[in-house]
This record gives structure tokens, sequence and C-alpha cells, in this order.
């Protein structure tokens, strides 16, 4: 087993992963940007270093500088996280060429599963049901309308590169498709430096369900079930749940059956996630497969009471998967709110600041996985979720229950958060009921909560604003660089401390 790892990443997800590291007494490394000087992931790992300014540009996605630092100190393996670098499949590979483990499947199959349209090729050889749609990437407007066409409308637009709904359009008419793609093909480009789109049938209404797989180095590959992930906004996710209402024994099993076909074919190992759109008919069509733990993976962990990221570990260290299929027992029910720092009743708006007064909710069934505290200042530059509140219950209802229970106990102040959305789901009939599709946001439930929309312009000016505001009260606040450390700003916890306390600037 590993004696050091070096988690790239940063927020909720690095303290999960610092967590099992302690329990499995490996030694924890952080990274952190000029604006994660105190946050809670540096304050909890046993040594933190400073990679760089806020930008993730120039902190989180410096592929050498992590790298060179993992190698540095002593690191043997990197943990991606989600995000950031998770899915990159060069940051994976410079990993394999400075002999550090990288904690996640192999940089071949992160580049086959990662492309799309390759993904979509390898599935349909192995009898897997996809989407209808193209194969290849597509240029010129003539070229666009000509496959619009052949599919028919409507179509999705899709990223060939990349997930978390980015360069994603619903597209109706022929008469959009040309916004709708130079949209798609700059959002891509931003977001995974590479903007090559492709088309797809659009499956009006479908219901998201995707399910964990693990696999290991010697061909063992099991499912833990399904999560249902429907609930969401401009194709994110808000609310995750397992198991999935509108599943059947026989098609679960079904499902399971397909997502553990999907990671043979692509030669997976170790945590991935296969995800289906599921339409009114049940029939089921594979989507992509997430190659990185996902943000809703304790929902999984609850249900099976299995540790998804000791796996992690156990696996990139060579080891078996420590049990099999039919040793997978998923009991009682579980649900995760995403608690995001954006105001629910303005379109989502991001919603950055001090959070002046923080109160968690705990007891029986109750689980946060947070990554700030009372005096954090949520930054501009990352993704706004900032805690995930999960329950589990015997079954959905008691699942449900508790949420509310949770929700109510849950007191952010300081800044807007999605918990009043989350406490109005937990109470609408359809969500109870079970009875709810990829539309349930924007179609059913949005229309009678949020406010006003704000125009691009407003967006535009208020994010100039916020980045701006956030700059100065940076530059404010630096703090002198000490002297030999790396870059200013290294931490070591002392041998025998707790996190949190006994602190000391270590001089390297």
């Amino acid at each position: 087993m590993f004696r050091k790892v070096l988690v790239a990443n940063r927020g909720e997800i690095a303290v999960r992963v610092i967590r099992a590291l302690q329990e499995m007494d490996i030694t924890s490394v952080a990274i952190y940007s000029e604006v994660d000087r105190t946050t809670r992931h540096v304050r909890y790992a046993d040594e933190a270093y400073l990679i760089g300014p806020p930008l993730p540009g120039e902190s989180y996605l410096k592929i050498d500088d992590i790298v060179a630092l993992a190698v540095d100190v002593g690191a043997e393996a990197i943990h991606p996280g989600y995000g950031f670098l998770a899915e990159n499949a060069g940051f994976a590979a410079a990993c394999e060429r400075a002999g550090v483990s990288f904690i996640g499947p192999s940089s071949e199959t992160i580049a086959l599963v990662g492309d799309k349209m390759q993904a979509r090729k390898t599935m349909v050889a192995a009898g897997i049901p996809v989407v209808p749609g193209g194969d290849r990437p597509l240029s010129g407007i003539d070229e666009i309308e000509a496959e619009a066409e052949r599919i028919g409308f409507p179509v999705m637009m899709k990223a060939a590169a990349g997930g978390g709904g980015k360069g994603m359009r619903t597209v109706r008419t022929k008469g959009e498709l040309e916004s709708a793609a130079k949209a798609a093909r700059s959002e891509a480009g931003s977001a995974f430096a590479d903007d090559r789109i492709y088309l797809e049938k659009l499956i009006e209404n479908p219901r998201h369900v995707e399910f964990q797989i693990l696999a290991d180095s010697f061909g063992n590959v099991v499912h833990l079930g399904e999560r249902e992930c429907s609930i969401q906004r401009r194709h994110q996710k808000l609310v995750e749940e397992s198991p999935s209402p509108a599943l059947t024994p026989s098609l679960r099993a079904k499902m399971g059956e397909c997502a553990v076909a999907a990671a043979r074919a692509s030669g997976y190992v170790n945590a991935g996630t296969v995800e289906f759109l599921l339409d009114r008919n049940k029939e089921f069509y594979f989507l992509e497969v997430n190659a990185r733990l996902q943000v809703e993976h304790p929902v999984t962990e609850l249900v099976t009471g299995i540790d998804l990221v000791r796996e992690q570990l156990r696996v990139a260290a060579g080891e078996e998967l420590s049990f099999g299929q039919l040793d997978v027992m998923n009991r009682g029910a579980a649900i995760e709110c995403r608690i995001c720092a954006e105001d629910p009743e303005n379109n989502f708006f991001p919603s950055t600041g001090l959070i002046e007064r923080l109160r968690e909710p705990s007891g029986p069934g109750v689980r946060v996985e947070s990554g700030i505290h009372g005096g954090y200042e949520v930054p501009v530059y990352y993704d706004p979720l900032i805690s995930k509140l999960l329950t589990w219950g015997k079954d959905r209802e008691e699942a449900i229950e508790r949420m509310q229970r949770a929700l109510a106990e849950y007191n952010i102040e300081g800044i807007k958060t999605t918990i009043p959305f989350h406490k109005a789901v937990m109470e609408s009939e359809a969500f109870r009921e079970g009875e709810f599709d990829t539309g349930f946001v924007d179609e059913v439930f949005f229309p009678n909560y949020a406010g006003k929309k704000p125009s691009l312009p407003e967006v535009a000016a208020i994010c100039a604003a916020l980045v701006a505001d956030a700059e100065r009260s940076l530059h404010k606040r630096e703090e002198p660089a000490p002297e030999g450390g790396r870059k200013g700003g290294d931490w070591k916890r002392p041998a025998g401390t707790m996190p949190w306390g006994g602190w000391q600037l270590h001089q390297k």
C-alpha cells in the first residue's frame, strides 16, 4: 500500500479523500492556490503546498507543477478527486511517465471513454444500446445541417470531450443549428481545449440513471447498483438518490450487466460510472462513462456500506477487489442534495462572499461532506458546490423525511445557497411520488419557484465586479512569503497532532 498520496484537488472532495488516507495510515499531501490558504482541506492534510495563483489554469490545472511536486515530496500516488484534472488523459500519462501512480483508470482508457464519439463506437461493438446519432465530428454548417436532417429533429448537440453539461445544446429547428454550434464550440473549447461537436437524437424528457462500477487489474468487474440523477438544471445534477424509483428488479439487472460490459469493453480499471438515459417506455441508452469518482459517490456508499475511496486506493496499489458481485447488498435508500453557493430564486446565479455563520446538521442517518467553515470566504474562481448533504433511511420515505429535517437544521448565513430549493423539492408531490424526469426543474418546478432571471449583460457585469472585488480582497489579505518555504507557503502537521491543531510552517 502507498505510504504518501498527493490529493490534486480542493474543497469537500479533497477533505473526503484525505479522511480515507488518514484511516489507512497514509500520509496525505494537499495542494492549494493563494486564495485557498486557510481552507479546510489545507488544514486537514498532513502536508500542504502552495501551487499557484487563484485561477485554476495557474494552479490546480498545472500538470507539470503538480507531478513535479509529488515527486519532490515523495508521494507515490496522486488522487485527482473529480473535476479539474480527474479525467485528463494527459495528466494520467504525466503521472505514468514520472513513476507516480494515478488513482484512476489508465491514460489510454481515459482517452477512450473521454472521447464520446469513440466511446459510442466501443459500446456499439460491445452490443450496448446507444442513442441514435453520429460518431464523427462535424465542421461546417452544411455538414451539421445534413447530419441533423438525417437523424431528425429535435437533436442534441454535444461536445466530443469532457462532460458536466458543457458544450451541450438542444436544437429543435434547422434555424437554431448555426448559433447553437457556435455557442457549443466556444463553451467546449474553453472547458476542454477541444471544440469538436457531434449530434445525437434528443430523447425527450428521459430519466438519467447511472451505475457505479469498480474494476481491478485482475479482471474483476462489479457494479454497485444505480443512482437516480434526473433532478438537474442546465444538464448539471442537483439531487441524486439510490435506488431509482423508476427501475424494476429485472431492468436493474439488465442495466447493471450492460454497465459491467461497458467497463470490460473499455479495459476499465478503478472506480467509474456508466451513465444511461431511460425513456418513457423503459428503454435505456448508453450516455457516457465518467472515468473518475463521482460527486454523488457517497449515495452508493450509504446503501452498500462500501468505501469507494478505500477501494480506489487498494486497486491503484495493485490489489484485488475485496468483494465480488454477489457480495454487493443494497440496503435502504439514500438521497444527496448538492449545496451550492447559488441563488435559486435568481436563476441559480452564483453567490460569493463571507460565510458569517455556519451550523451543519447531524443525527441519525445524516452525512455532511463539506469544504467550508464559519468565516470562510467563497471565491469566484471555482465550482459553486460547497458541500453535500446526504441522508439514509430504511426506505425512500424515511430518507426524504430525514432530508427535510436535516435541511431545516442546515444554516449558512452570509451567502445565498440552494438549501431553500432543496427544501421545496423534498416537499414536491412529484418528487415524493417518484414521478419526474430531467425536465422536472425547468418545466415543472422552476417556473413556480424562481424569481427574475438576469439578462446576459447583467450577468457579465456582475461577474466582472465579483472577480475584481475578489482580486482586490486577495491583494489586501496576502501574507508576506515566509523565507525558505516552497513558493512561500508550505505547511506540515507535526507528528502526533490532530487536524486543525498544532500547525507550524514547514521549512524545506
